[in-house]
């Protein structure tokens, strides 16, 4: 998996931010939940941590 395969979503709900990280090739997708005073770059740096998680979890 390279970072250019990975699509990122982020939606506000008050004070907390969900941001959605998923694998472009396998569909797999994790979620974190940020506050809103998190930057971008932190949020996506956590949630595409959590998605290489799951992901090296999943290989044999």
């Amino acid at each position: 998996m390279s970072d250019g395969d990975v699509l990122f979503e982020f939606v506000q709900m008050g004070q907390q931010v969900r941001v959605a990280a998923i694998d472009s090739v396998s569909g797999t997708e994790v979620v974190i939940i940020a506050p809103v005073s998190a930057s971008k770059h932190q949020m996506q740096q956590l949630a595409l941590a959590k998605l290489r998680k799951k992901l090296s979890a999943a290989q044999p």
